[in-house]
């Protein structure tokens, strides 16, 4: 059982991406999702994170109005919608399953039941 990430790669910046998550064996749609990133020689940094029926949704600060999250529970899919990608957007980006479905999106990967091996995000001319 696991979450797995696809959709990064090489972009210019100004570019988008979309990146996509699903449940590898169990169903996404009673989890709270997440997405994690991780820069080179960073701490993890949460950037986005999305009630288990779609309706409510959370973004760091560094990323609103160009990241949107939203979710499928139909095709087990969870997908981050990244616009204007710019070079500190560089990172492993990294899905993330909790349980927690009260009160705020934890922002700690250690509360994630689940946390994907990560899609590497790379934005350069």
């Amino acid at each position: 059982l696991q979450v797995v990430e696809s959709g990064g790669g090489l972009v210019q910046p100004g570019g988008s991406l979309r990146l996509s998550c699903t449940g590898s064996g169990f169903s996404l749609m009673f989890y709270r999702i997440a997405w994690f990133r991780q820069a080179p020689g960073k701490e993890y940094e949460r950037v986005s994170c999305i009630s288990i029926n779609g309706d409510g949704a959370a973004y760091a600060d560094s990323v609103k109005g160009r990241f949107t999250i939203s979710r499928d529970n139909a095709k087990n899919t969870v997908d981050l919608q990244i616009n204007n990608l710019k070079p500190e957007d560089t990172a492993v980006y990294h899905c993330a399953a909790t349980r927690s479905l009260s009160g705020d999106c934890p922002d700690g990967r250690d509360q994630f039941k689940y946390f994907g091996q990560g899609t590497q995000v790379t934005v350069s001319s």
